[in-house]
């Protein structure tokens, strides 16, 4: 099994994770050219992918999805409220609208010799989800757009051997930084984006020996740096309650303008 993150951050988010035989992207926020580009990095046609799930609608999440339906035919996973906005977004173009398969909460469906179960998140869209997606052996999810984690959450990241968690703000430079207030307070009201500090609380719930893998992603450009990331979350499960140090992971940031490492479990 293999995770990477092609881009990830508040301008655009696109997550590779496949086996030998199948191959998914957990959103398509950036062009069609770059997640071109970034399946032929991890060695793929974007012709050899078997789907694309959508968390919601927002445009950092399925800005290529037009053109990708357009030229590759891929199946195309959401909620029922999630593609009924997209099919609302103009900008998109013309696409076979055949190719979208609504999918539930706490459902399970199977992509080839993938299992993916989408789970509620709080967040300020139609019906937005996040993925957990595993084999037999080995489990993953991608975890962003959460404006808070509750025992829910925590129940669907156990047991994980690789996370994309969302660390979107520095709560002091989104305070004192340009945005408007209503949007402050969108950010970091409930249905928004979890802070650095929230991240680590997450994370110290979820660890486990089988964790290896935590790229820390979906950063504010803006309000939020990759150092002051790393080094908040890596400070909160340092002093958290759980019986792990942050040496005992490898933590790393998913960058909005390069790929991550390839993550083979």
């Amino acid at each position: 099994m293999r995770f990477v993150s092609i881009a990830s951050g508040s301008s655009g988010n696109c997550i590779y994770v496949g086996t030998d035989q199948t191959h998914i992207l957990v959103d398509v926020g950036i062009s069609a050219k770059r997640i071109e580009q970034g399946l032929f990095e991890v060695g793929l046609k974007p012709s050899e992918l078997s789907a694309v799930c959508i968390t919601h609608e927002h445009s950092d999440h399925i800005r290529g999805l037009g053109v990708l339906a357009r030229k590759y035919q891929i199946p195309i996973y959401g909620t029922a409220g999630t593609l009924k906005e997209i099919k609302k977004i103009k900008s998109l173009g013309e696409y076979p609208e055949e190719l979208f398969h609504p999918v539930l909460p706490d459902v399970d469906f199977a992509v080839g010799d993938l299992t993916v179960k989408p789970f509620h998140i709080d967040h300020d869209a139609a019906d937005p989800v996040a993925y957990r997606i595993q084999t037999d052996l080995k489990a993953v999810a991608v975890a962003t757009d959460l404006g808070h984690f509750n025992q829910y959450t925590i129940d669907h990241l156990l047991d994980l051997d690789a996370v994309l968690l969302e660390s979107n703000h520095d709560l002091r430079m989104l305070e004192t930084g340009p945005y408007p207030y209503y949007l402050k307070r969108r950010i970091m009201g409930d249905f928004g984006h979890l802070s650095n500090e929230n991240a680590g609380r997450l994370l110290n719930c979820i660890l486990n020996d089988r964790l290896k893998h935590i790229l820390l992603g979906h950063l504010s450009k803006e309000n939020n740096l990759p150092e002051l990331a790393y080094e908040t979350v890596k400070l909160e499960v340092d002093e958290g309650d759980c019986p792990y140090r942050a040496s005992d992971f490898h933590i790393a940031i998913a960058g909005r303008d390069h790929m991550s490492e390839i993550i083979t479990l």
